[in-house]
């Protein structure tokens, strides 16, 4: 009975969980952002990786209102927002060279990565 739960161990171990690289891209500037995940996305593909997405999440908007004077017309407001425009890419079973690769790439200014091991 002993022998039969390592080798349900061995099996799962050896056949193994798929190793992700997830990195999620945010921008402000939409053209930018998918510029950049495309060099991402190429330069995985160059080394026959397994690509998944570039999926892209729900816009974030941060409203800022203003009063657009402080004395006479306190009523009268302003009001601004920014845009964060987030992009998600899933890399499976990623090497040694595509993420040496990934670390070496220079993406614009003004373009956020996260990235994770799964």
């Amino acid at each position: 009975m002993a022998e039969t739960k390592a080798k349900t161990k061995k099996a799962k171990t050896e056949t193994g969980e798929i190793q992700k690289l997830r990195i999620r891209v945010s921008a402000y500037e939409n053209k930018i952002l998918d510029a950049s995940v495309k060099q991402i996305v190429d330069t995985a593909l160059r080394y026959d990786a397994k690509v998944e997405g570039p999926v892209p999440l729900p816009t974030e908007l941060k409203k800022y209102t203003v009063n657009r004077s402080s004395f006479i017309d306190k009523n009268s407001r302003e009001q601004f927002e920014m845009r964060v425009h987030k992009r998600l890419i899933d890399i499976l079973n990623p090497g040694g060279k595509i993420i040496e690769s990934l670390t070496n790439l220079n993406l614009p200014s003004g373009v956020n990565i996260d990235v994770k091991m799964i």
